[in-house]
């Protein structure tokens, strides 16, 4: 194994070697959100709200892709960490191949299902006579298009960084953004070839086959260097690697599809009310998308450190891997949340210049980042429960967030406070979630350290 990659799981301090897998990787989440905010933006600048709903109703359907990114993204990745740990190598490449060549497949198939269900997906997303069009140009390209790259992109980065490379899939996923953001203008507004939605669906199709382009010749390059196979002799699954990648997998995917089926409901309840406030909710979730995306960051970019070291039994590292992210990341969030609470109103007339829509996303925003640093802990959790391949605890934690809190919660408190109580949805199931993560971690690490009671200790780590 390369002796850099070495002392980054074994010996390096755990402050740099959280700020050296996690920077790139909370840069890289947000350039995410900033080319998805273009996308709110640009179409925004039209200042035609039905534009702006299309872009917002399509959303559960591209967070669907995540489903299989979760399901061979961090699966694989999860696999690939703790084989490295155990210096399984022969592990870490088949685990790879099967993660890229099965999601390869599943994208393809998401395509074909969409192009053959079209209308009634449509009129599942909230979609009206009024918005109808506007969603099926947007998803012509982004999803029966743009599933393969799309979800590719996102599967490759996960690999990459499971071996420690976090700022080469970090520069991938960036590379994509960033040319979405030029071609944002360019595609949708009047003086380009302004195509509106569709036109942020073309370039966000076109931007995430440059990403995909950009792994592989990273790949070619560091062949023979790279612990990433995406060799077809080497995708021959086997029932070790379906199940430890699937064990893993298969919950985070769970917890993704009952993500969409929440936003689905949102949005559906907030249909109800009119195309302005459909727009102001969108605009609203991509800006508390901030936050959101920075936790998410932080999350993926300690997994293959916590993986590694969970397999190789330094749990005291594991453990202070935690801790340290823990408190730097909910030092950052309480941030946003005050900066949100504070200047709603012109974080929202940023997009879209209409009295009516920035009074709906206003309240909206207030509603929703209450509930960000209770996802913080929830975020970090989960990457931990990932990390150590215990997807159950992973799948009962995403049961519990949406069908058993989120989404009930959004049935009452919209029957209690029409509209504006939909917001709040999220701060009341993640409230709960919270405080159970922090009890279920707690728990964890005492048991880990019973177990190895003898913790193992590098030479560097006993020299200091």
């Amino acid at each position: 194994m390369d002796n850099s990659k070495t002392e980054l799981f074994e010996s390096m301090p755990i402050p740099k070697a959280v700020v050296t897998l996690s920077v790139p990787s909370v840069i890289s989440s947000l350039v995410m959100v900033i080319y998805s905010l273009a996308d709110t933006f640009f179409v925004g600048m039209m200042n035609d709200p039905v534009q702006n709903a299309a872009v917002t109703l399509a959303a559960p359907l591209l967070l669907a892709f995540n489903a299989v990114n979760n399901l061979f993204g961090i699966g694989s990745s999860s696999m690939m960490s703790r084989a490295l740990g155990r210096k399984d190598y022969d592990t870490v490449y088949r685990s790879s191949a099967f993660g890229f060549y099965a999601s390869l497949i599943c994208s393809l198939l998401f395509s074909l299902l969409y192009g053959a269900l079209q209308s009634p997906i449509l009129v599942m997303l909230g979609a009206n006579a009024e918005t109808i069009q506007a969603t099926a140009d947007y998803l012509f390209w982004t999803v029966l298009l743009g599933s393969a790259p799309s979800i590719l992109n996102v599967v490759l980065a996960y690999l990459v960084r499971a071996e420690g490379s976090s700022l080469h899939a970090s520069i991938g996923t960036m590379c994509g953004c960033l040319l979405n953001i030029v071609l944002d203008p360019i595609f949708i507004l009047p003086w380009g070839l302004n195509l509106g939605a569709a036109g942020a669906g073309c370039a966000t199709c076109l931007s995430n086959t440059v990403a995909c382009l950009y792994f592989f010749v990273l790949l070619f390059v560091k062949r023979g260097k790279t612990y990433v196979c995406i060799k077809p002799s080497m995708f021959r699954p086997s029932k070790q690697i379906v199940k430890g990648v699937c064990g893993v997998g298969i919950p985070a995917s769970i917890q993704n599809l009952l993500n969409v089926t929440g936003m689905t409901i949102l949005n559906n309840f907030t249909s109800a009310y009119g195309s302005d406030p459909v727009a102001a909710m969108g605009i609203a979730q991509r800006v508390n998308m901030v936050p959101f995306q920075i936790a998410m960051g932080f999350s993926q970019g300690i997994m293959p450190l916590i993986s590694y070291n969970y397999a190789s039994g330094n749990i005291k590292r594991m453990k202070k891997t935690f801790t340290f992210t823990a408190k730097i990341s909910l030092g950052f969030i309480l941030a946003v949340m005050l900066t949100f609470v504070v200047a709603a109103e012109p974080i929202i007339s940023m997009f879209m210049k209409n009295e009516s829509i920035v009074a709906y996303g206003a309240a909206f925003l207030r509603g929703f980042c209450f509930a960000l640093p209770f996802l913080c802990i929830d975020f970090l959790a989960l990457g931990v429960f990932q990390s150590c391949g215990m997807g159950m605890k992973s799948f009962i934690f995403a049961v519990v967030r949406k069908i058993v809190l989120e989404i009930p919660a959004l049935f009452v408190l919209n029957w209690l406070f029409p509209l504006y109580g939909l917001a709040y949805a999220q701060f009341v199931a993640e409230l709960i979630l919270g405080t159970i993560a922090v009890v279920v971690l707690v728990r964890m690490f005492r048991r880990l350290e019973r177990e190895h009671a003898a913790p193992y200790v590098s030479d560097s780590e006993s020299v200091k």
